[in-house]
């Protein structure tokens, strides 16, 4: 984002305006986290903002400072499109193609406010007025840190966006283990430290609280576990009967792949998770290096993201998707190779 955009944003965000601030369907950590630091961030200057997420989210994300004023597009479409009919400015974060938030698609399309998107994930489409796009950024919501740092106001942040913005940047690099985890990154982490997020409870609140289905899920899924030592290459599965088994629920499979990616020797994890309502497999790809899962991902399974972490979907029932999985691998065998 050049100094000519940033000059306009603080011309345009001079005086109070409605605006809508969207994640992406199926919002995780960095998305709600992101999405709830820009809001707090927007009513410190009087601006009438909300925040309309396309669908629910994980229990483990429903303590965060402002969460409730969240509304749901799938279940309150009537209010959510009066808002986005409105809306001065709309804020796209943590996504980069209208087609990642569902049902509000054509709503947010057609709406004249103007758009303004921040993200990190590669191969932006061309839709918005404003784009601070960076894929080498570690999350979303460092760069509505640095964001807010553009509009020389660090000042303006509170314990309540520093507490949302330490979220994203916690979850989205693996607690500050993968390679997107730069010096400027924990330099913005002790910065929001100071800010008020309280690191410890912030990790509390995330990561310890299982319910016992929960464990006993990822008990299944990892005996489910599969090795394709020849490329280097760990697979899960769970089909919807096993997640009816132990009463899933929003969430409850986030950071499963991350198991067959800490395999010894392993540089490329998938997780597949059967979705009878969706009537898909939904796809989470992980790896290690230089191999590409977004490429990958984009090229085979209809989705994207980042180097080293994608999601994506398939239309073929649970057997044939791995059968396809397994017969892609070849073509990477250089990329692969031991």
């Amino acid at each position: 984002m050049n100094k000519d955009d940033i000059n306009s944003i603080k011309a345009l965000l001079s005086s109070p305006k409605a605006i809508v601030i969207i994640p992406h369907k199926n919002p995780d950590g960095d998305a709600i986290g992101s999405t709830l630091g820009l809001y707090h961030y927007l009513k410190k200057h009087n601006h009438k903002a909300t925040i309309i997420a396309p669908n629910d989210y994980p229990v483990f994300l429903k303590w965060m400072p402002g969460e409730a004023s969240i509304l749901k597009y799938d279940h309150q479409k009537k209010e959510s499109d009066v808002l986005l009919k409105t809306a001065d400015v709309i804020f796209t974060l943590d996504f980069n193609s209208l087609g990642r938030i569902g049902g509000m698609e054509d709503a947010v399309a057609t709406s004249e406010g103007i758009k303004i998107m921040i993200d990190h994930h590669q191969q932006p489409d061309d839709y918005a007025k404003y784009m601070y796009s960076d894929a080498t950024m570690s999350s979303t919501c460092e760069m509505v840190y640095n964001f807010i740092e553009m509009l020389n106001d660090v000042n303006k942040i509170d314990s309540d966006i520093a507490s949302c913005l330490y979220v994203g940047i916690m979850t989205d690099t693996g607690s500050f283990r993968y390679q997107s985890t730069t010096s400027a990154t924990h330099h913005i982490i002790g910065n929001l430290i100071e800010k008020g997020a309280r690191n410890s409870e912030i990790h509390n609140n995330l990561y310890d609280t299982n319910s016992y289905e929960r464990l006993q899920l990822l008990g299944r899924a990892l005996s489910n576990l599969k090795v394709v030592p020849e490329y280097r290459t760990a697979y899960i599965t769970l089909s919807q009967e096993e997640l009816n088994t132990f009463k899933f629920k929003k969430g409850d499979t986030e950071g499963i792949v991350n198991y067959a990616l800490s395999l010894k020797g392993i540089i490329f994890a998938a997780i597949f998770i059967e979705n009878h309502q969706e009537n898909i497999i939904k796809i989470s790809l992980r790896s290690k290096g230089d191999f590409s899962v977004n490429e990958l991902s984009r090229a085979h399974f209809s989705g994207g993201g980042h180097t080293n972490a994608a999601g994506g979907k398939s239309d073929l029932n649970l057997s044939d998707t791995i059968d396809k999985f397994i017969s892609i691998l070849p073509q990477y065998k250089q990329d692969l190779k031991a």
